[in-house]
């Protein structure tokens, strides 16, 4: 009798001890052996290993993801601008002004060139008219039917199969080292909510974007929220560190980018406040140098240009991943 309470007292410190084992193995396959995949694997064992003089306690682990070319791909267009144009194509027939009118006009037509030539401005209207006056409800459906029905114009894939596979496996392995990951990117807060957890992993929460209002109402007896067309707050450049101090509240120790638009946000989690800040840090940009596999491009680019980040980069220590050399693959298969 005294075995068997031994054995049910011991039993589960046992079945607690082997579970808490960490899965042996590589933890990102999808990586080639080199300084890059050390120079992450090097960081997070010294911040999650207890008694090292740069560990860093659980709930201060926090890591930050541009999306837009860091996650997934950006060319020829941010897939959310696409999914615009694709929602004005749909709705032209309601709105006949928009044949005459820039940016609609470009837009309709699929010209490209003509809508970039309408600026930051043209490109505004476009996804004002594509995502304010519909409820939440109807936008994440729209979104959902998009991403179900829409293909690449060069690669015949899917948007949402178009991420990066080696950053999927960083974002796990992060995660399975105690991080919290969130992602900090310039697209829409409400357009990435839609996939990013069945994507990436992450939940909504952990979701920071650019923004427009939105008000609640009672529309027959349901509760509503509805997006409007104004209050656009940017989720890009000095707006990064902004979101995530209002978003998350804490500075995060991990920041990952891919062009100058991540600047800021990876300099406000590595750059030290003064003398006495001596914590671990780590800051890297995703280089798009692969064309076979998917795009080569930094600057000058219309898109994800890497240039003052690319220069910044040896004097900070950042990582500045190299696609075509780092990277064994690049989509899942």
């Amino acid at each position: 009798m005294r075995k068997k309470l031994l054995g049910f007292i011991l039993l589960p410190a046992l079945f607690a001890a082997v579970i808490s084992i960490p899965a042996m193995g590589d933890p990102l396959p999808s990586w080639n052996d080199g300084d890059a995949k050390s120079a992450i694997t090097d960081f997070v064992e010294r911040v999650t290993t207890d008694g090292s003089p740069d560990f860093v306690p659980v709930p201060e682990r926090i890591a930050t993801f541009d999306n837009d070319g860091t996650l997934w791909s950006e060319q020829p267009l941010y897939f959310q601008v696409i999914f615009a144009l694709d929602q004005v194509k749909a709705r032209a027939a309601d709105h006949p002004e928009w044949a005459t009118t820039e940016p609609f006009k470009s837009a309709i037509a699929g010209d490209l060139e003509g809508l970039m030539k309408t600026g930051m401005a043209g490109l505004a209207k476009v996804l004002g008219a594509s995502h304010a006056d519909v409820t939440a409800d109807e936008f994440a459906a729209s979104v959902n039917d998009w991403l179900d029905t829409a293909r690449h114009p060069t690669t015949g894939m899917r948007y949402d199969a178009m991420v990066f596979q080696p950053m999927l496996e960083l974002l796990e392995y992060l995660r399975e080292s105690g991080f919290k990951t969130f992602i900090v990117s310039g697209g829409g807060i409400d357009f990435m909510r839609v996939f990013a957890e069945r994507v990436y992993g992450i939940p909504p929460e952990q979701v920071i974007g650019s923004s427009i209002d939105a008000t609640f109402e009672m529309r027959d007896g349901v509760p509503t929220i509805v997006k409007q067309g104004k209050g656009l707050f940017v989720d890009d450049k000095a707006g990064k560190p902004a979101g995530i101090y209002r978003h998350i509240g804490r500075r995060p120790v991990f920041a990952a980018g891919n062009s100058d638009g991540d600047l800021q946000m990876v300099q406000y989690t590595t750059v030290p406040r003064g003398p006495a800040d001596t914590s671990p840090r780590f800051g890297m940009f995703v280089h798009h140098t692969d064309a076979e596999r998917e795009f080569a491009y930094d600057t000058p680019s219309h898109i994800g240009e890497l240039k003052e980040a690319a220069a910044l980069a040896p004097d900070n220590g950042w990582l500045v991943v190299d696609m075509k050399r780092d990277w064994k693959q690049v989509y899942p298969d």
